[in-house]
């Protein structure tokens, strides 16, 4: 009984590409929350904090590559594994602006304090992984 159950639950659930695109807007659409505030309130604060690492304040457009270009990507499901290095890689270098010093600590509701960084970082090299799958608008650019 048990082990028909399991099946029956198997079949149900066997659906790569809905689990692909799901992921998918869960990935793009909550980084491009964090793009459209940059879009609206400006990357003066992230300039800033390059400036003052000795860095060129100008590269903080990058953030909209990373935050808004490729989340959009990823949602549409069109050039999605390069769209999902790149949000990645917008992870790493969130990460080594503010997150470095904090890796070891717990925010204070008692999360990671860089859980959310690691979550996008994860979730977008599985999107790399996976692919955008057959409900994308550019499946054979995926």
């Amino acid at each position: 009984m048990v082990k028909s159950m399991l099946n029956a639950v198997n079949r149900m659930c066997a659906h790569e590409d809905a689990g692909r695109f799901l992921l998918r807007l869960t990935v793009g659409g909550l980084m491009l929350f964090h793009g459209l505030h940059k879009l609206i309130d400006g990357v003066d604060g992230i300039s800033g904090m390059l400036v003052a690492k000795g860095l060129p304040g100008f590269i903080a457009y990058g953030v909209l590559v990373g935050e808004v270009v490729a989340p959009v990507l990823i949602i549409l499901g069109t050039f999605t594994r390069p769209a999902a290095l790149v949000l990645a890689f917008t992870m790493i270098v969130a990460w080594m602006m503010v997150g470095v010093n904090i890796t070891g600590q717990l925010d204070k509701t008692g999360a990671w304090a860089i859980e959310s960084m690691v979550y996008f970082f994860i979730a977008a090299l599985a999107v790399a992984f996976l692919g955008a799958g057959r409900y994308s608008v550019a499946p054979k650019y995926s």
